[in-house]
Order: C-alpha cells, then structure tokens, then sequence
C-alpha cells in the first residue's frame, strides 16, 4: 500500500496519465516547478492559478513527508489522504470532458544523466533527495530574479524622481515580470498612474500588492488617493482607516488624510448647490457672476475696479457666493488684471491705489472666511503668495491691518494654519510680527494673536530654527531694553510666545546660549520689580520673563552656568512678591538654575534659601511646593549647611516624612532624597527613633514606580537609617524588610 501510493501520487505531480515516472527536471511540472510552464492566461486568471500553485505545494510537500515518516501511524494517515488526493483528481479529470488547456510546457526530454537509477526510484529517500533539489534551484532562480527586480524598480524609482512617469510603469512592469509577488513594485506603479490620472489601475495595483502583503500601508494609502481622485469618499475613507487599524501610530497620517477627503467632499457639495441656486437665478448668485465679468475688462481705471470689487464683496455673503466666486475663475479675474496687481506694489501709493488695495484685501477676507478650499487657491496663486510679505510691511497701516485680519481668518482653524506653515516662507515672520510690538493700536493685538497660533504649528517652529539666533534674537534682545517706548501689553505677549517656542528643544537651546538675551531679560526683571509699586510695569510682564527663562533654562549652557548666581539672586528676592505666579516661577527657575552652579546654591543657602523653601512647603501650593522641594534637593546634595538648616527647622522632619507619602513620584522621591542627605546629619536618625520612617521607606522601596530613581533614594535613606542607628535594622527585620533592602544593595554600596 505504502509503494502503490507513493507510485500514484508521483504519477498525479507529473499531471502523466502513466502509471509512473522517474523524478528528474520535470519533477514539479505542473505544481512545483514555476519555470517549467509558460503562462498563457488573463491577468486575473494567472493570479488564480498562482495561488493554486502554491497551496498544491504546501499540500504534496506535507503529504511526502508524511508517507516518509518513521511513525507507522503518521504513514497510515498520509496515505488515507494521498488516496483521498488521487480520487480528488481522478473525478476532476472525469468532469473535464476533454475541453481543459493545458497551460504548462513540460520538459518532454530531460537528460539522462538528471534520471536516477530505475532501482532508485522507489526509494523515499530518493524522490525527497530530488525534491529538496528541485527547491535549492528554485530558490536560487528566485534571489537571482529578486535581485533583477529591484533593479528594475531603483531604475523605475529614478524616472519617477525625474517625472517620466511612463518609463517608471514601464520599469516597474518589467520588475514584475521577474517577481510577481513584490508589494513595493505594484505600489509604486500605482503612485505612477496617480500621477498620470489612470486612477483604476492604481486601485488594481494596490489590490494586487494587498494579496502579497494583506497588510502592506503604502497599498491603502494609494489606494486611498485614487478612490479620492474618483470621487469615491467612503471608500477612500475605508483605506486610511484600515491603515489606522494596523498601525495606530499613523494617526497623525490618517487624520490628515480623512480631512483631505472630507474637504474634497465638502467642497463638491458646496460647487453642486451654488450651481443649482445660479441656474434657478437667484439674484445674489446671478450679481457674481456678472461684477467678475465685468471685472474681466482689462485697462480700466482704478476707480472702476475700485467700486467694482466693493460691490463684489457687498454681494458676497454666505457659501454660496464665495464658491461662485471661485468656480467663476474669481481669483484669475482679480490677480490676473495688471491694473490691480499693481495696487500691491511695496512703495508708496496714490490716494486711489490705497483703497483699491484696500478693497481687494476686504474682499479676500469676504471669500475665505470659513471657506476652506478658497483659502487655499488664494495662497496657491503665485502673485498673491508672494505679496502678502508685502502687505504686511507696507508703509501704510490700514493696509497692515487689513492683511493681519486676513492672516488671522487663517490661524482660526488647524487647516488654515497649515495652509500658512506649507504655503508662506515664514523664516522672517517671527521676527516681522513681533516688529509690531511698537505700535499702540489693534495692529498689534492682531500680530501677536497670530503669532500665538502659529506657535502651535511644529512645522512653524521648524522654520523659526533658521534665523532665531542670528536675526531674532539679538533684536529681541533689544526690545527687551526697550520697555518703556514700547506697547506693554503687546510685548508681554511676545515673551510668552518665545517661552512657548521653547517648547523646541533647538530653539530651546539657541535661547539657552545667548548671553545677550539672557542679560536682557536680567536688566527687564530688574526694572519689572522696581517699577511695580508706581504700576508702570504691569506683574504679567514679570510673569512672562520668569516663565521664558523657567523654559529656557532646561537645558544647561555656558550662559546659565554664568549668570547663575546673578539669576539666582534675583528669584531669591522674588519670593517675598504677593503675586502666586511670580513666586511659583522663581522656584521654579531656581530649581533649573542652581544645580548648573554650585556657587550659587551656596550663595543662596547664605541667604536663607532653605527657610524660605520651608515656608513655601508649609503653605501647601502643589506646583510651587514641587519646585521648592526640588530646591532643597539640590542644596542638600552639596550642601552641609543646608543640611544641618533642614534638620533644625523641620522637627523630626515631620515636613519631609509627609511629603514621602504623596501620590505624586516626583515629590516622594525628592523627600527621600533630602530625607537621605538630612540623616549624614549626627542624631538625625535616633530622633526618628518614635517615627514610622523604616515602613514608609520600605514602602516607598519596594513601590513599582516609573521612575528609578524614586526607589534609589528610597532605598539609599534606609540605608542610611539603618547604618546610622541599629534599631531601626531591628525594625526593618520585624518588618521582614531585609530581602527588599537586599534587593536595593546596589543603592547603599557603601554605606
């Protein structure tokens, strides 16, 4: 039984009616072997049977190795399958009725020398011998083919670079012809006939890549883009949610994404409905239509466009008339005509120029409020991308404030934002809109209101990178020192939004390290707090630097680490302010301060640094307490003296012992540390002798917390605490403790 199913099923993977036949080079002629046929079907079709193919071979191969198995029980199962295979294509080929094509080219002739002996052919070991043959040649011709097909595609990569996108397709096919299942070459294809408007043969190529990779991204994200260009929105919005599933961390991607699809959507409807009320002949749609044909007229005087464009903006007052506008080639008629386009020139202008550049601005603001898609082809045209740097520095206000009312319709929504980062070169904007500092009247509440929006743009503080430290800086340096000629208001706006721009670890940094900004903000802070009691100085504008320099200082550099004691001086005499943010400020910027320069923490606990903390503690405030406990931190890592001050002031350092417990890490580790400095103090710890400080410790040691560090210093102080006196080891022993502490050694080497 065993042979008689080994012959039949040789018989069935040589597709031979013959009773059998010896394995040579047409061993898998018609499952195994991919080399040994010549397809000759539909697209589709080959796919079909490709896949047939290889679940044919999964299934021999399995069915092999189980009639070659030792296991008399795994033989016998092997052939009731083989048997079952057999009859499977004995009734297949009885219901063919002679009508099947037969697709593959058998190597008919094979050499002599590839036959294995007749004695051998029986033998499993043989025909496995030449199975696992014919698989190393198949891998072979495979990694040979791969490697030709990636050629292919860096070559089709190349022409897609230099937007010859048919030589790309025709690279990236040929790449297929040598390894169909390659996700990247269908997904790049499909990029292609994106960029060629064939928007169904994307689709196709992403469905293709989606059965050699079901998970392949850039498949769904093509896909997606091709059924957006098509008009189909739930299916594109089907794609970039699947992406979403597989991967969460795209959701920046997909939200971005979903909202092109909801714009595009959005925008269609709206087209539809403004069409639908022209043609009924609404009278306010039908006014559109005909001022921007009238407008059309070239040579005109300016005082016909002039009143022309006033009418145009009257008109224009919900969605409907703002897409009529824009389907009516609004922007085209109005950008395009030479007699307006020179109302923008940078120089000063006649009377009349000034309100036709007047009225052109007023009726941007009337086509893009709340219209997304007319804010962004007004930013799109080239004339007027590059002209609105030019109203905003123009020498006439009106114009000024104009063009900020027109930029600020942008910053009210996410999707104008990034309209402004994508589509305006803002190197120099930080520094043109804190410019307006200067003035005294709505110009510069509307500066500093935009800019305030931009900051959250990551891509705006990218391009604020560029020229911070050699432009903006050193001029903000400079209206720092100017405050009293300057709008006080407006410039306590402008130091917040530096200390926001912070947030930017590069920018960060450049702020660190000029000395120039940082002796400026020295010099404000001094004027800030001698000024205060005659109101000339407002508190926020000492709010506002204190919070740039708290931000600032995060990162440590050679300007911190020298004016460390000027800063520290100053916040130390912050702290009798009555003003609650000043103060949580001044700890704050002392707690980022002090640990740069040892000087200065020695200089402040001379001054009463550890009192003052204490007081601050006491009062309860959680974020100013955090900052202070911090301090004290910092001042008993190095300093004797800020120990011994801490000790005597918090009677059995009842104060740190409540602070262990908080819920907060940050606080509970920062009072284990002073606690851990606090006892190299002689008699510290036999005055906690009455306290419950080898629980709370132990607790604290034995906690899961995030941060290491919160255990180190937990398990350091009950080192110390058990060294210091013996009878808090014999507490840690009834507490069953010594394993915990065991386990922290590496905490208390030393001790």
């Amino acid at each position: 039984m065993h042979r008689g199913a080994w012959r039949r099923l040789s018989a069935a993977i040589l597709g031979s009616p013959s009773p059998w036949r010896p394995p040579g080079r047409g061993l898998l002629a018609k499952e195994v072997s991919s080399s040994c046929f010549e397809v000759k079907m539909s697209h589709q079709q080959e796919e079909q049977e490709l896949q047939k193919f290889l679940r044919d071979v999964d299934d021999i191969t399995n069915l092999i190795q189980g009639l070659n198995s030792t296991d008399p029980a795994v033989q016998e199962k092997a052939i009731a399958a083989t048997e079952k295979r057999l009859g499977s294509l004995k009734e297949n080929e009885e219901n063919d009725c002679g009508h099947r094509v037969d697709r593959t080219l058998i190597n008919g002739r094979p050499s002599v020398k590839d036959l294995p002996n007749q004695e051998g052919l029986t033998n499993p070991e043989t025909f496995m011998a030449a199975l696992e043959k014919d698989a190393q040649e198949r891998a072979r011709r495979r990694k040979k083919n791969e490697a030709l097909a990636n050629a292919l595609k860096e070559e089709g990569n190349d022409a897609f670079g230099k937007g010859d996108y048919a030589t790309a397709i025709q690279k990236y096919t040929e790449g297929l012809k040598k390894q169909k299942d390659m996700p990247a070459l269908y997904t790049n294809r499909a990029q292609a006939y994106i960029k060629l408007q064939e928007h169904e043969k994307a689709i196709l190529d992403c469905e293709w890549a989606l059965r050699c990779d079901e998970k392949h991204l850039k498949a769904f994200f093509h896909m997606g883009k091709a059924y957006l260009a098509l008009k189909q929105y739930g299916k594109s919005r089907g794609c970039y949610m699947k992406i979403l599933e597989i991967d969460p961390h795209k959701e920046q991607l997909c939200k971005d994404c979903m909202n092109k699809v909801d714009l595009e959507e959005k925008r269609e409807r709206e087209e539809d409905k403004a069409a639908e009320e022209l043609e009924s002949g609404r009278c306010r749609a039908v006014s559109v239509n005909q001022l921007l044909q009238k407008l059309s007229r070239p040579n005109e005087n300016v005082l016909f466009y002039t009143g022309g464009i006033q009418l145009l903006t009257d008109a224009i007052q919900d969605c409907t008339e703002q897409t009529l506008f824009r389907t009516n080639s609004g922007f085209s008629v109005i950008n395009d005509n030479e007699v307006m386009r020179r109302a923008f020139r940078p120089e000063l202008k006649s009377p009349a120029e000034v309100e036709l550049s007047l009225s052109l601005i007023l009726l941007w603001q009337a086509v893009c409020k709340g219209n997304e898609e007319n804010q962004r082809l007004l930013l799109t045209h080239p004339y007027m991308n590059s002209q609105l740097p030019a109203l905003v520095h123009s020498e006439v206000p009106e114009i000024q404030e104009q063009c900020l009312a027109l930029l600020s319709l942008y910053a009210q929504t996410e999707h104008g934002r990034a309209l402004l980062v994508r589509h305006l070169d803002l190197t120099k904007w930080l520094q043109t809109l804190m410019s307006f500092v200067s003035v005294f009247d709505s110009r510069a509440s509307r500066a500093m209101d935009l800019l305030t929006s931009l900051v959250e743009e990551e891509k705006f503080k990218i391009q604020c990178r560029i020229k911070l430290s050699t432009e903006v800086l050193p001029w903000f340096a400079q209206l720092l020192n100017s405050i009293q000629t300057v709008n006080q208001t407006a410039l306590v706006q402008c130091i917040s939004i530096m200390g926001d721009l912070c947030s930017d670890p590069v920018i960060r940094m450049q702020v660190a390290e000029s000395q120039e900004s940082w002796q400026a903000c020295l010099d404000l802070m001094d004027k800030c707090w001698s000024e205060s009691k005659a109101t000339k100085c407002p508190p926020v504008c000492l709010q506002a630097v204190l919070g740039l320099m708290m931000n600032a200082s995060l990162e440590v550099s050679v300007a911190i680490q020298e004016l460390a004691e000027e800063i520290s001086w100053r916040c130390m005499r912050f702290l009798s302010s009555q003003d609650g943010t000043v103060v949580t400020r001044a700890v704050g910027l002392l707690s980022h301060v002090l640990p740069a320069s040892p000087k200065a923490g020695e200089e402040a606990v001379k001054q009463g640094l550890v009192k003052k903390m204490i007081r601050i503690l006491k009062s309860g405030a959680q974020i100013t307490s955090g900052y202070a406990l911090k301090t004290l931190a910092v001042c008993t890592k190095s300093s004797r003296q800020a120990q011994e001050e801490l000790v005597k002031l918090d009677k059995k350092c009842s104060l740190l012992l409540k602070l262990l417990c908080s819920e907060e890490e940050t606080v509970a580790g920062n009072a284990a540390f002073c606690l851990g400095r606090c006892l190299e103090v002689p008699g510290t710890a036999t005055n906690l002798l009455s306290t419950d400080i080898v629980k709370m410790l132990l607790q604290l040691s034995a906690m899961d917390a995030q941060r290491a560090s919160v255990q180190e210093n937990a398990a350091i102080a009950l080192g110390k605490l058990c060294t210091a006196d013996a009878r808090h080891a014999s507490r840690l022993q009834e507490l069953n403790g010594m394993a915990i502490l065991s386990s922290s050694a590496k905490y208390v080497q030393g001790l």
